[in-house]
């Protein structure tokens, strides 16, 4: 039974716009490239492009083997989670090309690899081929096509990426864990700082980490000596990407907006962040769950990016921001002149709370970590959005650096920022992102 390697993909410049295809049915032994498909479709959006991507790339493999067993890669999670039965489709565009992409091959003979975009050039060189031909007014052509001339990238498509998520830096994590448990017997229960090696250096790459003991004495664990090895990998981390919610009218003004006040609304510029912020996140193709603050501002920032990957949002009232009491609404300037002494208690200690019967940051991280822990292990081995506030995003920053209280007024957190921190089974995290704006540029 002959065996096959699709890759595909789609694009839109405008999303919807003018948008085209690429496919490619390599021989997953050698890597040669046994045919190609590409077109311009006019105005469409990404997802349809996409999809008429893997229709052109099935058709192609039915027509060389209609008993083949098909390999699909592609780099759109959405397209790979849908045709594998593990999403839902619910956009009505969505429908009837996952259906006629399921009539092409028996479904027996087909299966789904999500890859990252960079792993998928040979499609993608062909969809922006085909743009290109409807931007002068044509149709691609097999004959005036260059991509299948990178056929080194062909090669590495058809080999399997190496055990362990995409982009998962597995192996130095396990380095600094190993270091960490050497120094256990010395600082038991101690909060931990590691920075993480670059994957696939294990036996020359080294890892370090700093542990704080209890009574704030610090000592340094080394890295395992050379041809020991790496601790075994705990697994596939539980991933937390971070999202504040995108502007509301109170957000320009840096007035104090928790969830005592008048629960806003996202502003028109909140809502073109969270229009950007969905475009960014689909393009990364790695949310598989989408999980909100009950406030207004993080639903609306959250239904925007759901709807766009095909997804329900789960609302959790422990991702509400804190209570600022009668600070609602006010700015730092007014809080200072009308409540100086309980803002400079605020400043200093963790453990005072907002005039008027606010959440103090102390009660706010017990709740935080407690959510926290709730939702790892509901979705250990997932990568999740919690569309959230400022604080419960720099709490759960603060909690897996390790860092103390004060942290919390030394970090930068933007309207519609994105910061991910990493979970692993043995309780240690990993900082991967912290408010990144580069989708609001």
């Amino acid at each position: 039974m002959p065996r096959f390697v699709v890759e595909a993909d789609g694009g839109s410049r405008g999303n919807p716009g003018p948008a085209g295809y690429g496919a490619v049915v390599l021989d997953p032994a050698s890597g040669e490239t046994l045919a190609e498909r590409a077109e311009f479709i006019g105005v469409a959006t990404n997802n349809v492009a996409e999809y008429k991507g893997l229709i052109a790339g099935l058709a192609a493999a039915r027509d060389l083997a209609p008993d083949a067993v098909v390999l699909v890669r592609m780099d759109s999670k959405l397209v790979v989670e849908q045709m594998s039965g593990r999403w839902k489709i619910k956009h009505p565009d969505m429908k009837p090309l996952a259906a006629e992409a399921a009539r092409i091959l028996p479904r027996a003979q087909v299966t789904y690899e999500w890859i990252p975009r960079e792993r998928n050039k040979h499609a993608d060189r062909l969809a922006n081929e085909a743009m290109d031909a409807g931007k002068r007014g044509e149709q691609w052509e097999p004959s005036a096509s260059s991509a299948a001339l990178d056929a080194s990238a062909a090669r590495a498509l058809s080999t399997p990426p190496p055990s362990g998520p995409p982009g998962d830096a597995a192996a130095g994590a396990a380095a600094a864990r190993a270091a960490l448990a050497a120094s256990r017997g010395t600082a038991a229960g101690a909060d931990t700082l590691f920075a993480e090696a670059e994957p696939g250096q294990a036996g020359a790459a080294t890892a370090a980490a700093e542990v704080r003991d209890r009574a704030g004495h610090t000592a340094t664990a080394a890295a395992p000596a050379a041809g020991q090895g790496w601790a075994p990998d705990m697994g596939a981390p539980a991933t937390f990407v971070l999202l504040r919610h995108g502007e509301t009218a109170l957000t320009p003004q840096k007035r104090f907006s928790g969830s005592g006040g008048s629960d806003p609304e996202l502003s028109p510029a909140g809502r073109r962040q969270a229009a950007a912020v969905a475009e960014a996140l689909a393009a990364r193709g790695t949310v598989q769950t989408v999980i909100s603050s009950p406030l207004l501002r993080c639903r609306e920032t959250a239904q925007a990016v759901a709807d766009r990957l095909g997804l329900d949002v789960t609302v959790e009232q422990g991702l509400r921001e804190v209570d600022f009491g009668a600070w609602e609404g006010l700015t730092f300037a007014e809080v200072q002149e009308r409540f100086p002494d309980d803002l400079q208690a605020w400043l200093d200690s963790p453990k005072a709370a907002p005039t008027g019967g606010g959440e103090s940051f102390a009660a706010a991280t017990r709740r935080i970590s407690a959510t926290r822990d709730r939702l790892l292990a509901e979705h250990a081995g997932r990568t999740v959005l919690l569309v959230t506030h400022v604080t419960p995003v720099k709490i759960l920053v603060r909690l897996a650096l390790g860092a103390p209280p004060e942290s919390l007024f030394r970090m930068e957190l933007s309207a519609a920022s994105l910061s991910a921190v990493a979970y692993y089974a043995d309780g240690n995290a990993s900082v991967r992102l912290l408010n990144d704006t580069a989708h609001l540029r």
